[in-house]
């Protein structure tokens, strides 16, 4: 059997209840590091058209008006803000966020670490006293909910504290999308402790550490995946607890594991995968030119929902 008659047919869609929540608010401005090429430019323009955006424009002048030209988009009522070069653009894009000039960042025609780097410097970056962290938000075409996938992109390989960060950072998303106590699972190859895996102790200790705090989040942990997303399986298993079966946010323990989960549900499932890094001064959007248009408008949507 060949392995793509595994792959998704369907239609990507961009969730109705992420847009309606973040247009409901003033829109996000948003600088568009790497502005002059058609795909980062069309990506601005369905965000600015749903009311999410109000973008500024960073990069070649010229290839900025001929990258419009290219999709017929009148773009003269918009800030342009010269910069040659990757990354001339992507350390325009940085200071912008760093001075609060801007309420989100969105990666355009730039390659990926290029983009990252100025934002990440502890300089003139948009780090503050938290850790960055990545998350997904993912749909799937013709169902009700979403769940939510951390860190797959980001923190390689994320130690207790960090992960604890983690957590953090997703549960305070998740308030702004309006889930007042979200149900996080801690994600391991097992339900039980062993010292045979340690990423077992690991989701245990982080357990404890949220069951003492004030988070508003239900966090539990470890749980194989089965135990997370089905009830019968945690049933089976003996397993009662608000999270098991019914997860809102999937905590992964490292990024082999986060990277290989969404991607089976983008190219499986056809998910649409919404996807910011939070942490920081402002939100950043690292949106990819394999990114189908819902899945970029997605990620608009949500990073403008964190910006507010």
């Amino acid at each position: 059997m060949a392995a793509d008659s595994f792959l998704s047919t369907a239609q990507v869609v961009c969730p109705p209840a992420l847009l309606d929540r973040a247009s409901d608010k003033d829109a996000a401005v948003t600088a568009i590091v790497g502005a002059d090429h058609p795909v980062a430019l069309d990506s601005a323009r369905q965000a600015q058209a749903a009311g999410i955006i109000a973008p500024i424009l960073i990069g070649s002048r010229s290839g900025i008006e001929a990258a419009a030209q290219e999709i017929d988009w009148d773009v003269s009522g918009f800030d342009v803000v010269e910069a040659e070069g990757e990354a001339a653009a992507a350390e325009t894009g940085a200071r912008l966020a760093s001075s609060g000039a801007v309420a989100m960042v969105m990666k355009g025609h730039v390659h990926s670490d290029t983009f990252m780097r100025p934002l990440l410097a502890k300089d003139g970056g948009i780090r503050g006293e938290g850790r960055l962290s990545h998350v997904f938000h993912m749909t799937v075409p013709g169902a009700s909910q979403s769940i939510m996938l951390t860190d797959c992109a980001l923190n390689v390989a994320p130690n207790i504290r960090t992960r604890i960060a983690i957590v953090e950072n997703v549960v305070g998303l998740a308030h702004k999308l309006g889930n007042a106590k979200p149900r996080v699972a801690l994600l391991a190859a097992s339900e039980s402790v062993s010292e045979a895996m340690p990423v077992t102790q690991e989701c245990e200790q982080i357990a404890t550490h949220f069951a003492a705090s004030e988070l508003s989040a239900e966090v539990f942990g470890p749980l194989a995946f089965d135990n997370i997303v089905s009830g019968d399986a945690a049933k089976m298993k003996g397993i009662d607890h608000p999270v098991a079966g019914q997860a809102d946010v999937v905590v992964v323990p490292n990024i082999e594991t986060g990277n290989a989960l969404f991607k089976m549900m983008v190219y499986f499932m056809g998910a649409c995968a919404a996807g910011i890094v939070l942490g920081g001064k402002v939100p950043v959007l690292l949106t990819s030119r394999a990114d189908p248009p819902a899945a970029r408008l997605a990620s608009a949507a949500l990073g403008a929902i964190s910006a507010q």
